[in-house]
Protein backbone atom coordinates (compact mmCIF):
# COMPACT_ATOMS: atom_id res chain seq x y z
CA UNK A 1 0.00 0.00 0.00
CA UNK A 2 1.80 3.34 -0.72
CA UNK A 3 0.85 6.31 0.72
CA UNK A 4 1.75 9.85 -0.43
CA UNK A 5 1.07 11.44 3.01
CA UNK A 6 4.94 12.88 4.13
CA UNK A 7 6.44 10.56 6.07
CA UNK A 8 4.31 7.68 6.13
CA UNK A 9 5.94 3.84 6.07
CA UNK A 10 5.06 1.99 2.39
CA UNK A 11 5.11 -1.84 2.69
CA UNK A 12 7.01 -3.68 0.06
CA UNK A 13 6.86 -7.18 0.52
CA UNK A 14 8.09 -8.02 4.46
CA UNK A 15 10.13 -4.55 4.42
CA UNK A 16 9.14 -0.65 5.13
CA UNK A 17 10.10 2.33 2.88
CA UNK A 18 9.76 5.71 4.25
CA UNK A 19 7.94 8.36 1.88
CA UNK A 20 10.79 10.33 2.21
CA UNK A 21 13.48 7.86 1.11
CA UNK A 22 11.22 6.86 -2.04
CA UNK A 23 11.42 10.73 -3.20
CA UNK A 24 14.88 11.12 -2.99
CA UNK A 25 15.19 7.73 -5.30
CA UNK A 26 15.65 7.82 -8.71
CA UNK A 27 12.37 7.70 -10.78
CA UNK A 28 12.97 4.69 -12.56
CA UNK A 29 13.56 2.63 -9.03
CA UNK A 30 10.38 4.68 -7.73
CA UNK A 31 8.13 3.69 -10.91
CA UNK A 32 8.76 0.21 -10.43
CA UNK A 33 8.43 0.06 -6.70
CA UNK A 34 4.87 1.41 -7.34
CA UNK A 35 4.13 -0.76 -10.28
CA UNK A 36 4.89 -3.84 -7.81
CA UNK A 37 3.30 -2.23 -4.81
CA UNK A 38 0.44 -1.77 -7.23
CA UNK A 39 0.60 -5.36 -8.54
CA UNK A 40 1.00 -6.76 -4.94
CA UNK A 41 -2.50 -5.25 -3.94
CA UNK A 42 -4.47 -6.30 -6.96
CA UNK A 43 -3.40 -9.72 -6.36
CA UNK A 44 -5.35 -9.45 -2.84
CA UNK A 45 -8.37 -8.15 -3.95
CA UNK A 46 -8.37 -10.68 -6.93
CA UNK A 47 -7.89 -13.45 -4.10
CA UNK A 48 -10.47 -11.89 -1.59
CA UNK A 49 -13.07 -12.20 -4.63
CA UNK A 50 -11.86 -15.57 -5.54
CA UNK A 51 -12.18 -17.31 -2.21
CA UNK A 52 -12.96 -20.60 -2.04
CA UNK A 53 -15.89 -22.23 -0.67
CA UNK A 54 -15.63 -25.43 1.53
CA UNK A 55 -18.78 -25.86 3.87
CA UNK A 56 -21.56 -27.96 5.55
CA UNK A 57 -24.81 -26.81 5.95
CA UNK A 58 -27.60 -29.15 7.87
CA UNK A 59 -30.86 -29.52 9.65
CA UNK A 60 -30.97 -31.80 12.19
CA UNK A 61 -28.51 -34.99 10.76
CA UNK A 62 -28.50 -34.67 7.18
CA UNK A 63 -27.23 -31.85 4.90
CA UNK A 64 -24.80 -30.83 2.06
CA UNK A 65 -20.98 -30.47 2.47
CA UNK A 66 -19.86 -27.76 -0.70
CA UNK A 67 -17.15 -27.19 -1.79
CA UNK A 68 -15.88 -24.83 -5.22
CA UNK A 69 -12.43 -23.55 -5.40
CA UNK A 70 -14.21 -21.12 -7.19
CA UNK A 71 -10.69 -20.41 -8.79
CA UNK A 72 -11.85 -19.61 -13.19
CA UNK A 73 -15.63 -18.14 -13.46
CA UNK A 74 -16.15 -19.03 -16.91
CA UNK A 75 -15.52 -23.07 -15.92
CA UNK A 76 -16.31 -23.33 -12.29
CA UNK A 77 -17.11 -27.03 -10.74
CA UNK A 78 -18.64 -27.53 -7.42
CA UNK A 79 -18.55 -30.28 -5.97
CA UNK A 80 -21.59 -31.72 -3.09
CA UNK A 81 -21.57 -34.90 -0.77
CA UNK A 82 -24.57 -35.47 0.61
CA UNK A 83 -24.43 -36.16 4.85
CA UNK A 84 -26.78 -38.16 6.74
CA UNK A 85 -28.33 -40.12 3.73
CA UNK A 86 -28.80 -43.93 3.11
CA UNK A 87 -25.46 -45.36 2.05
CA UNK A 88 -26.15 -45.38 -1.87
CA UNK A 89 -26.56 -41.92 -2.01
CA UNK A 90 -23.76 -40.65 0.55
CA UNK A 91 -21.11 -40.53 -2.64
CA UNK A 92 -20.18 -36.57 -4.06
CA UNK A 93 -21.49 -35.36 -6.93
CA UNK A 94 -19.69 -32.75 -9.07
CA UNK A 95 -21.48 -30.04 -11.88
CA UNK A 96 -20.05 -26.96 -13.54
CA UNK A 97 -21.37 -23.71 -13.14
CA UNK A 98 -20.70 -20.66 -15.02
CA UNK A 99 -19.81 -17.41 -12.39
CA UNK A 100 -18.43 -18.30 -8.91
CA UNK A 101 -20.05 -19.21 -6.23
CA UNK A 102 -21.52 -16.84 -3.60
CA UNK A 103 -22.92 -18.60 -0.79
CA UNK A 104 -25.71 -21.92 -0.23
CA UNK A 105 -28.63 -22.55 2.40
CA UNK A 106 -30.17 -25.43 3.18
CA UNK A 107 -33.87 -25.39 4.59
CA UNK A 108 -36.80 -27.46 3.94
CA UNK A 109 -38.56 -26.04 0.96
CA UNK A 110 -41.17 -28.60 -0.46
CA UNK A 111 -42.31 -29.78 3.16
CA UNK A 112 -41.40 -33.53 3.15
CA UNK A 113 -39.10 -33.46 6.28
CA UNK A 114 -36.10 -33.66 4.15
CA UNK A 115 -33.19 -30.78 3.59
CA UNK A 116 -33.00 -29.03 0.24
CA UNK A 117 -29.92 -27.35 -0.89
CA UNK A 118 -29.54 -23.64 -2.39
CA UNK A 119 -26.57 -22.25 -4.23
CA UNK A 120 -26.34 -18.68 -5.27
CA UNK A 121 -23.76 -18.10 -8.11
CA UNK A 122 -22.31 -14.23 -8.57
CA UNK A 123 -21.84 -14.29 -12.69
CA UNK A 124 -18.77 -12.04 -12.61
CA UNK A 125 -20.25 -8.86 -14.32
CA UNK A 126 -20.70 -5.33 -12.76
CA UNK A 127 -24.15 -5.81 -12.53
CA UNK A 128 -24.17 -8.36 -9.61
CA UNK A 129 -26.54 -10.63 -11.05
CA UNK A 130 -27.53 -13.67 -8.86
CA UNK A 131 -28.31 -17.32 -10.65
CA UNK A 132 -29.50 -19.85 -7.86
CA UNK A 133 -28.94 -23.80 -8.47
CA UNK A 134 -31.28 -25.82 -6.34
CA UNK A 135 -30.92 -29.69 -5.37
CA UNK A 136 -33.86 -31.22 -3.54
CA UNK A 137 -33.09 -34.53 -1.45
CA UNK A 138 -35.61 -37.10 -2.10
CA UNK A 139 -36.31 -38.91 1.52
CA UNK A 140 -32.52 -38.89 1.35
CA UNK A 141 -32.31 -41.54 -1.06
CA UNK A 142 -31.29 -39.24 -3.62
CA UNK A 143 -31.82 -36.18 -5.29
CA UNK A 144 -33.19 -34.05 -7.93
CA UNK A 145 -32.36 -30.45 -9.15
CA UNK A 146 -34.88 -27.43 -8.74
CA UNK A 147 -35.09 -25.70 -12.09
CA UNK A 148 -34.86 -22.11 -11.39
CA UNK A 149 -36.37 -19.18 -14.06
CA UNK A 150 -34.77 -16.70 -15.57
CA UNK A 151 -36.14 -13.34 -15.08
CA UNK A 152 -35.85 -12.42 -18.45
CA UNK A 153 -39.01 -14.95 -19.42
CA UNK A 154 -41.16 -13.07 -16.97
CA UNK A 155 -42.80 -9.60 -19.29
CA UNK A 156 -43.83 -8.56 -15.36
CA UNK A 157 -40.81 -9.03 -13.20
CA UNK A 158 -37.97 -8.17 -15.50
CA UNK A 159 -39.69 -4.35 -15.80
CA UNK A 160 -36.80 -2.10 -14.53
CA UNK A 161 -34.50 -5.20 -13.42
CA UNK A 162 -31.01 -4.33 -13.53
CA UNK A 163 -29.20 -6.59 -11.60
CA UNK A 164 -28.18 -6.19 -7.84
CA UNK A 165 -30.02 -9.44 -6.63
CA UNK A 166 -30.06 -10.14 -3.06
CA UNK A 167 -31.69 -13.80 -2.34
CA UNK A 168 -32.37 -15.89 1.05
CA UNK A 169 -34.52 -18.73 2.33
CA UNK A 170 -37.37 -17.36 4.82
CA UNK A 171 -39.74 -19.87 6.10
CA UNK A 172 -39.38 -22.59 3.51
CA UNK A 173 -39.39 -20.35 0.37
CA UNK A 174 -36.70 -18.33 -1.79
CA UNK A 175 -36.59 -14.70 -1.40
CA UNK A 176 -35.36 -12.41 -3.82
CA UNK A 177 -34.66 -8.48 -4.00
CA UNK A 178 -33.04 -6.58 -6.52
CA UNK A 179 -33.79 -2.73 -6.99
CA UNK A 180 -35.74 -1.03 -9.63
CA UNK A 181 -34.26 1.27 -12.15
CA UNK A 182 -35.89 3.38 -14.56
CA UNK A 183 -34.73 5.36 -17.34
CA UNK A 184 -33.05 8.95 -16.90
CA UNK A 185 -35.59 11.51 -18.91
CA UNK A 186 -32.45 13.56 -20.36
CA UNK A 187 -29.41 11.22 -20.86
CA UNK A 188 -32.28 7.52 -21.08
CA UNK A 189 -29.45 5.66 -18.72
CA UNK A 190 -30.86 3.56 -16.13
CA UNK A 191 -31.17 4.73 -12.99
CA UNK A 192 -32.40 3.75 -9.40
CA UNK A 193 -36.23 4.72 -8.94
CA UNK A 194 -36.04 4.34 -5.07
CA UNK A 195 -37.98 1.68 -5.17
CA UNK A 196 -37.20 -2.37 -4.33
CA UNK A 197 -39.00 -5.48 -5.59
CA UNK A 198 -39.96 -8.64 -3.81
CA UNK A 199 -40.31 -11.70 -5.60
CA UNK A 200 -41.33 -14.66 -3.74
CA UNK A 201 -40.95 -18.65 -4.62
CA UNK A 202 -41.82 -21.80 -4.06
CA UNK A 203 -40.75 -25.25 -4.56
CA UNK A 204 -43.48 -26.98 -7.02
CA UNK A 205 -43.82 -30.17 -9.07
CA UNK A 206 -42.27 -29.48 -12.70
CA UNK A 207 -42.02 -31.47 -15.60
CA UNK A 208 -40.50 -35.29 -15.62
CA UNK A 209 -40.51 -35.55 -11.85
CA UNK A 210 -38.24 -32.74 -12.06
CA UNK A 211 -39.10 -29.51 -9.76
CA UNK A 212 -38.81 -26.43 -9.60
CA UNK A 213 -39.16 -22.88 -8.39
CA UNK A 214 -42.65 -20.87 -9.05
CA UNK A 215 -43.54 -17.46 -8.49
CA UNK A 216 -46.00 -17.34 -5.38
CA UNK A 217 -45.86 -13.61 -4.90
CA UNK A 218 -44.33 -10.13 -5.58
CA UNK A 219 -44.39 -6.27 -4.62
CA UNK A 220 -42.82 -2.88 -5.18
CA UNK A 221 -41.80 -1.13 -2.13
CA UNK A 222 -39.94 2.35 -1.33
CA UNK A 223 -36.39 1.63 -0.02
CA UNK A 224 -36.24 3.68 3.30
Amino acid sequence: MISTGTGLPVPIGNKVLSYQLINHLPMRIKSILLLTTFLFCGVLTMQAQNKKVDTTMKIGKSGYKVYSNNRYAEKNDVSVSPIGFESEARGEFSFEIKGRLKSGEVDDLNNDGFPDLVLYVHNGDSLNKINVVGISSEKNQSVVPIVFPDIVDDMKLKEGYNGQDEFFLMEGSLVRRFPIYTPDSTSGRLVPSGKIRQVQYRVVPGDRGMLKFKVVRSYDYVKQ
